[in-house]
């Protein structure tokens, strides 16, 4: 052990705002603590707080970070300055790694196993301070964390301290969320920091780039960000650091960045801890560091004097490829830029080229999302319900929980037996809650273990709970196998998170419910499900020990009843399955299946999962503009597994819908939306004929009905009169609106109808009659107010076409049959619109005003067409002329 490195201690600029914070803390048990980064922050104020320096009282300090890497780091930087090695007076706990001892007095824990110390100790016995770091992060187990903290301090330990610390955030809504309903909140400590001028770079790409979509990056984005990387390299001195969003797209960066003069290193929240160590120690040549989000807080790593951000950032989304909570792509915060722009001045001037435009800065998200808003709750969920507070409503969140998400989310612990309908916790929910799993895989790996022996479930759980690499395939037994045999960093994470769920799966966590998970997406209608009637299946719990998938040891099966599957193709379908057996999917051939969930999905070309009769799909995505979803993982499955796993989709009946262009009638017996068994029915429900038939007007239109010349005439009538008078004259213009009243006249023909053939003999006019106003008399008006024909000043009656939609009545009529007509015709006041037309019945001109017409454009009109029409009479004064339908010859006779 060597001394404690004083000058170091002494250098770290929060050591000015020290004597404050003890103070709030003294006086009111919680504070906040705003300090720059490079302040000392995370590793002065524990070190303070459990008086290992400065000489106060001896307490036990657990600081939450929200990271494994940002744990460790932070306690290997603290023993360091204490001249300790980790595990005496500095520990760390990560998920499946403690470093601590009995000695140990400020232990640095993730959030998450802070979260489930709390759920086994409420009390949190023997920790008298707790710190939540980075807290402006707003990660859902952080927000989680502090509510459960705040609801012990009120309920059982008014003594316990907390301090929310964090480099930028909302100082005042975190003061009023500690400060529990006090007046005024918890104090707000600020610590000031050094920090030097950096210099901002706008790189934008040359050529637009596409936005990111799900997790996928636009390569062309990924290579810009690589060129900008060597320009920075070329322009500037010392370290560069690199922002990517993800794992994926810093191993495509680094591929890019091969030849340059600088040692290219990845770091990320599950790189090993040699690299990470690398990372975060000085070094003598000059490095390129290329980093997740993990680097923008908590950590320093030095030299760096460059940062190079290409713009993205991770945050949660519920996953509807997986049913699950995950990352997606979003261009990262304002906030977040300037936390990694300040990575650069953390030991000297130094520079940020940024991969957007300044124009498009502004546009930028100012902070990012709080995950309460954004992230699947069904784990939060099952949290607060074995916190006591199913609801959350007492609980002092930042933010609440969207009501929608909440109601998903206990659909789903209702589902796999976590709680109960009214949101308690059952015995099953404690167990799964501490399985640090979501409860889908919790579920998986529970009753997995059951039917395939906790060791395969345990393995393939892991292969589920973090997707394994591209190149492993589309094959979730193949995938499995590869990473027993592999020795890549996939893998070696893979194998220790298998042994710890292994290990968490021989705990009894209560008896198997019936399986009733509700789809994790929003699964497309059976076609014509208003016209389906189906009559679901009472669904016993599944022996799932005989769909032939392994023994309760964890031995190979032999094939299943069926001789489909047998070994490690039975126990991935069996365990795929029951996380997700909305998800089950049936051949279509040539690779496309249909899931129970209604969504169509394909196989890539080669893939060996093309022949498989039945898939259990583990993950699949689909395009913005894509039918069909493509299957990224999944296993081979026979139909006995299927069954047994969704059995709660089981159900038969008698189906009667509107398909392929009539109505078609059958009884069957389905898993979701799969037909696994289909007869014709002879003698279907009236009932759900007419709704079928209904359905298909809705979707092929009123056009089925026979619709004469006089009955498209009506209609426009009708329209026009509800258009001009409303009241009691209907709306028949819109489909929808005379659908919505079938019963008051289409039937009683509706109800005879049998088929598309019927419909066609339905006479569309007189059955529109039957929605005049008779019982007010208005309907005997009809030919008053919108007279089917029209008589002119020649003696002829010309039909008026009502058919604009918006318009007025038109009169197409003979210029010479209305000589002598000085006003223009009227039809429920509103004026006509003429199309007066040449002796060939041929367009010449169209007024609504014929008054203004005989004064001034018939004269234009006149001299145009009397030389072509001699023979036709053309007068100087049509107004006083006489109206005729003959030539001058005949009119002379």
């Amino acid at each position: 052990m060597t001394a404690i490195r004083q000058a170091e201690l002494d250098a770290l600029p929060v050591r000015e705002a020290l004597p404050e914070l003890v103070s709030a803390l003294d006086g009111h048990g919680a504070a906040v603590l705003c300090a720059p980064p490079g302040t000392g922050k995370t590793t002065l104020v524990p070190l303070v707080l459990a008086g290992l320096v400065g000489g106060g009282p001896r307490r036990r300090v657990v600081v939450a970070e929200p990271r494994r890497i940002a744990a460790r780091a932070a306690a290997r930087r603290m023993a360091w300055l204490l001249g300790e090695q980790v595990g005496g007076s500095v520990g760390f706990t990560v998920r499946g790694e403690r470093v601590a001892g009995p000695g140990t007095v400020v232990e640095v824990v993730t959030t998450g196993v802070l979260l489930q110390r709390l759920q086994r100790d409420q009390e949190l016995s023997g920790v008298d301070v707790v710190i939540l770091d980075e807290c402006h992060e707003r990660h859902l187990d952080a927000d989680t964390v502090a509510a459960f903290l705040l609801d012990v301090r009120e309920t059982l330990r008014p003594e316990l301290r907390l301090v929310a610390a964090s480099a930028t955030t909302d100082a005042a809504g975190w003061a009023r969320v500690l400060g529990h309903g006090r007046p005024g909140g918890a104090p707000v400590v600020t610590a000031a920091g050094v920090s030097y001028p950096v210099e901002t770079v706008w790189a934008p790409p040359a050529r637009p780039v596409r936005p990111p979509h799900g997790m996928r990056v636009d390569p062309a984005q990924l290579t810009h960000v690589a060129s900008v990387v060597r320009r920075a390299l070329a322009e500037r001195s010392g370290d560069v650091l690199c922002f990517l969003p993800g794992v994926g797209e810093l191993a495509r960066v680094a591929g890019q960045l091969g030849g340059v003069d600088a040692e290219v290193l990845q770091i990320h929240g599950r790189a090993p801890a040699a690299v990470q160590d690398a990372a975060l120690a000085p070094s003598a040549h000059r490095r390129v560091i290329l980093a997740t989000a993990v680097a923008e807080s908590s950590l320093t790593v030095p030299g760096v004097r460059v940062v190079v951000d290409s713009g993205l950032a991770r945050e949660p989304r519920v996953d509807h490829a997986r049913g699950l909570g995950a990352l997606a792509t979003v261009r990262a915060s304002r906030a977040a830029g300037r936390q990694r722009a300040g990575r650069a001045g953390r030991e000297a001037p130094g520079a940020v080229y940024r991969c957007w435009s300044q124009a498009e800065d502004g546009r930028l998200p100012a902070f990012p999302s709080p995950e309460i808003r954004i992230a699947d709750l069904a784990q939060f969920a099952l949290q607060a319900a074995c916190w006591g507070d199913p609801d959350a409503a007492g609980l002092a969140l930042p933010d609440p929980p969207p009501a929608g998400a909440m109601a998903a989310a206990r659909e789903v612990l209702v589902a796999v037996g976590a709680v109960t309908p009214d949101g308690r916790a059952t015995p099953r929910g404690v167990g799964m809650s501490r399985l640090g799993l979501h409860p889908r895989l919790a579920r998986a790996l529970l009753d997995g273990a059951a039917a395939v022996g906790p060791r395969r479930a345990a393995e393939l759980v892991a292969l589920l709970s973090e997707e394994p690499p591209r190149e492993y395939g589309d094959d979730l037994a193949a995938a499995w196998r590869r990473a027993r045999a592999g020795g890549d960093a996939y893998a070696t994470r893979w194998r220790a998170e298998a042994t710890r769920l292994r290990r968490s799966a021989a705990t009894p966590a209560g008896p198997s419910p019936t399986p009733t998970l509700p789809e994790p997406e929003a699964a497309a209608p059976l076609p014509g499900r208003e016209a389906a009637s189906r009559r679901a299946v009472g669904a016993p719990a599944p022996d799932l020990r005989a769909c032939g998938a392994g023994g309760a040891d964890g031995s190979a099966a032999p094939a299943t009843a069926a001789g489909a599957v047998s070994g490690d193709d039975a126990a991935a379908g069996l365990v795929a399955a029951l996380a997700f057996p909305e998800r089950v999917a049936k051949t279509k051939g040539e690779g496309a299946f249909l899931m129970a969930s209604g969504t169509a999905a394909e196989l890539g070309d080669g893939s060996r999962l093309r022949s498989a009769p039945w898939l259990a799909v583990a993950v699949a995505d689909r395009g913005p503009h894509s039918a069909s979803a493509r299957v990224r993982l999944g296993a081979v499955l026979d139909e006995d597994t299927a069954r047994a796993a969704a059995a709660h989709l089981l159900a038969s009946g008698d189906e009667v819908r509107w398909e392929d262009g009539d109505v078609a009638a059958r009884a069957t017996h389905r898993l979701g939306a799969i037909a696994l068994a289909v007869r014709p029915l002879k003698n279907p429900d009236p009932a759900l004929v007419r709704a079928a038939l209904l359905e298909g007007l809705r979707s092929d239109g009123l056009g089925l009905l026979r619709w004469t010349p006089d009955a498209r005439a009506l209609r426009a009538r009708l329209g026009f009169l509800h258009r001009t008078l409303g009241g009691a004259w209907p709306d028949v213009a819109d489909d929808g609106a005379l659908l919505a009243r079938a019963d008051d006249w289409l039937e009683p023909e509706l109800s005879r109808a049998r088929r598309r053939a019927d419909l066609a003999r339905i006479d569309a006019g007189q059955a529109l009659n039957r929605l005049l106003p008779w019982a007010t008399g208005e309907a005997a008006r009809l030919d008053e107010l919108a007279p089917e024909r029209i008589e002119v000043p020649s003696g002829s009656r010309i039909r008026l076409d009502y058919s604009a939609e918006h318009g007025q009545p038109v009169l197409a009529v003979k210029l010479q049959e209305l000589f002598g007509l000085a006003e223009t015709p009227r039809v429920a006041g509103v004026p006509v619109l003429v199309h007066l037309l040449s002796p060939a019945g041929r367009p010449a001109a169209v007024t609504a005003d014929l008054a203004s017409f005989w004064q001034g454009g018939y004269l234009a009109v006149r001299a145009e067409l009397r030389g072509r029409y001699p023979k036709h009479p053309w007068p100087q004064d049509p107004a006083t002329a006489e109206p005729t339908r003959h030539t001058n010859a005949r009119l002379r006779r």
